[in-house]
């Protein structure tokens, strides 16, 4: 009886836990396969002058009936099971809008300016945290028509994959592709829902995974080997900041990508849902986690100005140096 008393208290617990945390934004986009094959790509140069070729999902949404109808009946059929998605139509069309402001984003003592990708930039605006890749072909059997698909849930910012189910399903008369859709995978969707359930209890147990960089502008007058007194000890600007990622995150969990004098890039980065600030427990995501570590930079001995960028709720960078 006390065993069954402890488990009710701790589903209300949970459940208590996401009602007033952030949840993960879901959100449907065509694999790179799909656009591949739909002649739906786009290519932009990177901050190191390579050409790099990315789906073009404005053109997609724009040119393929059968795309926006299958986005749209997946949008329903997640939303029947707990999981309202954000529009990927919509989204691009706030891309749009938002595109002339990030030209606008730069340091406020320099002019210095940061390099974002397009897929960056809907991520950015959609705020999605959770990417539904999905890839289907409409085939013949006869008379009959029916659906390959293969559905992916990617975390948008680690790039793990969460969850993924692919089939076929049975030949139909269905006249609709949406149809054609929902016939095929009604039988896969209980399995795909329940292992993204569990990784959200995950977050509710051991944090949120997110992105961490830490970065400087071009003229900053110091790099990450400036060293400052810390603790008693005299350390290197890195160390310091590894240090505070020791203490903050949730069970110390943390990964160190990259480090040079110049950047640090942090993954599997674990934070808690909640944090003590300014005298109550508040939701967390990956701003407000790292802005506890741009207000240590502030004080002395840094005395160190710092602008956070953030790339919605997964990953956020810390640009020091200047605002």
């Amino acid at each position: 009886m006390n065993r069954f008393i402890y488990i009710c208290i701790g589903l209300i617990v949970s459940a208590s836990l996401f009602g007033q945390a952030r949840k993960p934004i879901l959100m449907v986009v065509p694999s790179d396969a799909w656009c591949q094959r739909n002649n739906c790509m786009t290519t932009f140069t990177d901050e190191t002058g390579a050409r790099q070729a990315i789906p073009d999902y404005r053109k997609a949404v724009g040119q393929s009936e059968e795309l926006r109808l299958v986005i749209s009946e997946m949008a329903t059929i997640m939303a029947d099971r707990g999981f309202p998605l954000k529009d990927l139509e919509q989204s691009l069309k706030s891309l749009q809008q938002e595109d002339a402001e990030l030209s606008l984003i730069q340091s406020k003592t320099s002019g210095s300016t940061i390099l974002e990708s397009p897929s960056d930039k809907l991520k950015r605006v959609a705020k999605a945290d959770i990417v539904l890749d999905l890839d289907f072909n409409v085939k013949t059997q006869g008379p009959k028509r029916y659906i390959s698909f293969n559905l992916r849930a990617n975390n948008a910012y680690s790039n793990k994959t969460i969850s993924s189910v692919s089939g076929d399903g049975k030949p139909s008369a269905a006249i609709t592709t949406g149809v054609l859709l929902e016939e095929a995978v009604l039988n896969y969707m209980d399995a795909f829902n329940a292992t993204l359930m569990t990784h959200f209890n995950d977050m509710a147990q051991n944090g949120r995974e997110v992105k961490i960089n830490i970065l400087l502008w071009q003229n900053a007058p110091f790099d990450l080997e400036e060293e400052f007194d810390y603790g008693g000890e005299t350390l290197p600007l890195g160390d310091i900041i590894d240090f505070w990622m020791d203490d903050h995150c949730l069970h110390g969990r943390y990964s160190r990508i990259n480090g040079s004098e110049s950047e640090i890039r942090y993954e599997q980065v674990r934070i808690p849902l909640f944090m003590q600030i300014a005298g109550k427990e508040r939701a967390v995501d990956s701003r407000r986690f790292i802005s506890n570590l741009s207000s240590m930079l502030k004080k002395e001995p840094f005395n160190i100005t710092s602008k956070i960028y953030e790339r919605g709720l997964g990953e956020t960078w810390l640009i020091i140096g200047e605002q």
